[in-house]
């Protein structure tokens, strides 16, 4: 499911400013945005430009995942403010999503994005200046850097690390729920799929015989593989993307507020 181990970094530096880049995760990253935006186009095709017209599959299918995000992320929003946050919350909720199910497909090189702690720190970042943006918009720049002050000035110091720390949190608990997620499949998938092999062996081995019953053992181990690997990535990767897009909104509605 998850490679998990060394990767290849490329290191690079601009006058002063030295970086580095995974071309893994950044490839895959890439990728998947282009495969979103693919699917916002092919999706925007199917909206009828008569609204009188009977909607189509894709428009059904784009409502009712406005609705999935709208009602369980954004739910215990004010109105307007849900309307703001949807397209945002529902992009990044897509983003994050596509970027953690990435590493269930079987393809040699690609590397789940989210397992990467730049990736989800960056995401954390962006959501962090969201905060900002929405505090100062909803109450105005003064109102929202005189919330540090409260509720002494004194107490501005600790404000800024609480701040801070529940952005290094937000980051940190992606990566480490995929990280420890990629480790558990690692450890326990094997156990599970060797149990499989050992009962089909033994209920099949005295009906066929050992050297029929081989083949159908190993496709039924393949098989258990690649079904396991699927459910364990598609539950974790779903609960964590619908995780990190509940915390993101309720850190823009505490700010805004």
């Amino acid at each position: 499911m998850f490679a998990i181990g060394k990767d290849l970094v490329l290191r690079f530096r601009l006058g002063p400013i030295s970086g580095a880049l995974n071309p893994a995760s950044l490839g895959t990253a890439l990728g998947l945005s282009l495969l979103l935006l693919g699917l916002a186009l092919w999706l925007r095709r199917g909206i009828p430009k008569d609204p009188e017209a009977p909607p189509s599959r894709r428009l059904l299918l784009l409502v009712v995942f406005l609705e999935f995000v709208e009602k369980q992320v954004l739910g215990g929003m004010p109105g307007k403010l849900r309307r703001s946050l949807l397209p945002l919350i529902a992009t990044l909720f897509l983003f994050i999503l596509a970027c953690n199910l990435s590493a269930v497909i079987p393809v040699p090189g690609m590397v789940a994005p989210t397992q990467d702690l730049n990736v989800t720190l960056g995401l954390a970042l962006f959501v962090y200046l969201l905060t900002h943006l929405y505090g100062i918009r909803s109450k105005g720049a003064f109102r929202h850097i005189r919330g540090y002050l409260e509720p002494i000035p004194v107490m501005l110091p600790m404000n800024l690390v609480g701040d801070m720390g529940r952005t290094l949190s937000h980051g940190f608990r992606l990566f480490g729920n995929i990280l420890g997620g990629a480790i558990m499949v690692a450890v326990v998938l094997p156990v599970m799929v060797n149990l499989i092999v050992r009962v089909f062996m033994r209920l099949l081995g005295d009906f066929l015989g050992p050297a029929l019953a081989s083949p159908v053992i190993l496709v039924v181990g393949t098989g258990a593989g690649l079904l396991l690997n699927g459910f364990f990535g598609i539950f974790s990767g779903t609960i964590q993307a619908v995780v990190f897009t509940l915390l993101a909104a309720a850190y823009i509605q505490v700010a805004a507020e």
